[in-house]
């Protein structure tokens, strides 16, 4: 069994589509789990204040007259934090959909909402290291039943919950706490969810695309100033802008220092 030592909170979520930036989120449920073994669920429409393409439609069939009258999430994000407060987190494919979309609207909302005191493991990536297939087929591997109701967010987030606890069961080199399991898949060393700025194996700050790959953020910087500004202009996630001129207030404030 999964032991936890405070609240699991799995989570997700359905968007407009699957840019952080541009996309917004039409749908989120959580399922929470106390370490006494406790569930509970909330699930909750959202108003994304623009149309769901039909294409997207057609994956999750959530329409633009079922959210109409849903709040946006500014409106629902006091409450989905308060969800969320003293929990660590699971998702299946948590960096590249979920916690990306999921920062980039408390961001908007202006909700403070930091995951530095959690634990935050991608179920998608247990499953990956360890099988390679798809939520659905992950489902019917380690359930053994077919997937009910793909690509409604209370459906995928319970069903990511059961794949979680029966990867617990079947592969024993994981442990059953969040810490061993972390420790088994590994962590990513990245700073920000869309994956721009990380830390190398030193544990230095780094720029993780474009032709700066792999150089020390500081040096980069300092060498080439409106590299920031560029990037602060163009078509970031907001995390990420966010997190770079974190790095880039610490630097500048040391260079007036030394």
């Amino acid at each position: 069994m999964l032991q936890l030592k405070k609240p699991l909170a799995v989570i997700d979520i359905e968007a407009t589509g699957s840019n952080a930036t541009t996309d917004r989120i039409v749908e989120i449920a959580i399922v929470k789990y106390l370490p006494d073994g406790t569930r509970s669920v909330k699930r909750k429409l959202i108003n994304p204040q623009m149309p769901i393409p039909q294409a997207i439609v057609d994956i999750h069939g959530i329409t633009d007259e079922m959210v109409k009258d849903a709040p946006t999430f500014k409106q629902a994000a006091s409450g989905i934090k308060s969800m969320l407060d003293g929990c660590d987190i699971a998702c299946y494919n948590a960096y590249r959909l979920d916690m990306p979309m999921l920062m980039e609207e408390f961001i908007r909302a202006d909700v403070e909402f930091e995951l530095k005191s959690r634990k935050l493991v991608d179920v998608q990536k247990i499953f990956h290291s360890m099988e390679q297939r798809t939520l659905s087929a992950a489902y019917k591997f380690y359930c053994n039943k077919p997937l009910e109701g793909a690509h409604g967010a209370e459906a995928d987030a319970a069903a990511t919950a059961e794949i979680l606890f029966a990867q617990v069961e079947r592969y024993p080199q994981l442990g059953t706490t969040l810490d061993t399991i972390i420790k088994a898949i590994g962590e990513d060393n990245i700073i920000d969810f869309a994956r721009r700025l990380a830390y190398d194996e030193k544990g230095v700050e780094v720029f993780n695309f474009g032709k700066h790959k792999g150089r020390p953020i500081a040096d980069v910087l300092k060498a080439e100033p409106q590299y920031y500004d560029w990037m602060m202009k163009g078509e970031f996630p907001m995390n990420t802008k966010q997190k770079l001129t974190e790095i880039y207030t610490r630097i500048m404030l040391k260079k007036r220092t030394s």
